[in-house]
């Protein structure tokens, strides 16, 4: 039993579960935005499920399909498979579970949910094989996690509306800028191993200068979608946090200075998600 336990621990470790702290307050506001409201229990768990499924089938997905590679770089030859610490076999079990458990939880929610899904699927399987062609992996990255919001938002409504797609667009050019400044540690050797990435076209400056150009598009979708939707002051103020946030996150790199990248990727970008999600709460429970 000790040992079952340990090798959970390992595994959710490896797919970085805590992480899902990036998409899963996205999602959330998408439901609570899809209604102004708050969704049923029933809703709100499978909800949950689903991302859940989804993310763990990504990362596990990306980290069997990345082994070999893994093992070759210094910065990730410690991760699980490439350690020896879990098999290949295991992680694939892992993620026929995941993928069960996206699909049984978005045929729970609404059927166009369950029929979107292998869309979904394809993009995540997508994206562990980008970089190998093309340095476009940081803009199918962001697809993935902008299914989540939109996700949400047709689990609630069954129906695709311009806000959703603007919550979608908002994810996906957050999302694609921070993973180009997280991929500015493997620039070398993914120069060296001849793999695809912003930072290996444009180096380390021209990878700053695209973030931000990103990012400052985040920021203008956001005063779109509050015009849009009609959103008030509670979101209008989450919203100026996030782009200070975010102003912060590229002052933290200013130069090339890589060294704080670690707070810049991790603790900005979770407080930006999470401010996301209290901005849209506040906004519907309290405005």
């Amino acid at each position: 039993m000790t040992a079952v336990v340990q090798k959970i621990t390992i595994f959710m470790e490896m797919i970085k579960f805590s992480h899902t702290i990036f998409a899963l307050p996205f999602a959330l506001s998408g439901a609570l935005l899809a209604i102004r409201g708050l969704p049923t229990g029933k809703q709100l768990l499978f909800l949950i499920l689903a991302m859940i499924g989804a993310r763990t089938a990504a990362m596990a997905m990306n980290r069997l399909i990345d082994a070999d590679i893994d093992a070759k770089n210094p910065r990730t030859a410690t991760r699980a498979i490439p350690a020896g610490l879990l098999s290949k076999g295991a992680v694939g079990v892992a993620i026929i579970l995941s993928i069960t458990l996206l699909l049984w939880s978005a045929a729970m929610l609404n059927p166009l949910c369950l029929k979107l899904s292998p869309i979904a699927l394809f993009f995540l399987v997508l994206y562990s094989y980008c970089k190998r062609f093309t340095a476009l992996a940081h803009i199918v990255l962001g697809l993935c996690l902008a299914a989540a919001p939109i996700g949400a938002w047709v689990a609630l409504k069954g129906t695709i509306e311009l806000p959703a797609i603007l919550l979608g667009l908002i994810v996906l050019f957050w999302v694609s800028a921070f993973d180009m400044l997280y991929a500015l540690q493997d620039v070398d050797y993914d120069r060296a191993a001849g793999l695809h990435s912003v930072p290996v076209a444009l180096g380390v400056s021209g990878s700053l200068w695209l973030a931000r150009i990103f990012h400052i598009i985040t920021v203008v979708l956001l005063i779109w979608l509050i015009l849009l939707m009609g959103l008030g002051i509670w979101f209008w103020l989450g919203s100026a946090a996030m782009a200070l946030m975010l102003l912060y996150e590229h002052w933290l790199l200013r130069g090339g200075d890589l060294t704080r990248l670690d707070a810049a990727f991790f603790t900005m970008n979770g407080y930006i998600s999470l401010t996301f999600l209290a901005a849209t709460a506040a906004d519907i429970f309290l405005g």
